[in-house]
């Protein structure tokens, strides 16, 4: 886009927030755990909020002591996020608790923190307990990321993000697996727990 086009053409298929935790126990290791929520606000089914629990990837179930679930107040939004977005994020593709998730009902969602240092999401739901916390962040910035770069390779993602190096989940009383992780995100150092803001996905 160039300065004297402040419009970019496309569709905007959702925009809202969309922290994640891809945790892992070593920076070249596997993923163990991966978290990621929405918070969305405009999408072609509506508000809602989803929170897509991970805690046995390689399985295709879920059981008591690793939940792979999405716990959501707008199933229709929820499924329309895993199969168009969720299933090509880099850390959940080709993992087969993707397509094997249990939706379960969302109750209620609190938000606590500010975004500068510290920032929490406490979600409970149909046998949910979660509280989820993004600790010693960095600054933020913005990411313009080009179709041909992004996830799905048909949407231009604008966002603002905030690196976390110190992650947590409590899920039912107990922790999750792994730490969040340097990474490389589209050639700048980064961590794989991170807050994402006024996040927008435009099909271009």
């Amino acid at each position: 886009m160039s300065a004297a086009q402040p419009f970019p053409a496309g569709t905007i298929d959702w925009s809202g927030e969309n922290p994640g935790m891809y945790l892992k126990e070593t920076p070249d290791g596997p993923f163990v755990s991966l978290v990621s929520f929405f918070r969305v606000v405009l999408s072609p089914h509506g508000r809602g909020h989803g929170l897509v629990l991970l805690e046995a990837p390689k399985a295709a179930e879920s059981r008591p002591d690793a939940l792979n679930v999405c716990v959501t107040d707008n199933e229709p939004l929820a499924r329309y996020l895993m199969a168009n977005f969720v299933c090509h994020f880099g850390a959940f593709r080709g993992q087969p608790a993707v397509a094997a998730v249990e939706y379960r009902r969302l109750d209620a969602v609190e938000t606590e923190g500010d975004s500068r240092s510290r920032y929490q999401e406490r979600v409970t739901g149909q046998g949910i307990e979660a509280v989820l916390t993004w600790d010693e962040l960095g600054p933020p910035f913005m990411v313009d990321m080009p179709a041909d770069r992004g996830a799905t390779g048909a949407h231009r993602m604008f966002s603002l993000f905030v690196d976390c190096h110190r992650a947590t989940a409590e899920i039912n009383g107990r922790a999750l697996k792994g730490r969040s992780q340097p990474r490389d995100f589209a050639g700048r150092t980064s961590t794989t727990a991170f807050l994402a803001f006024s996040e927008t996905w435009l099909r271009v």
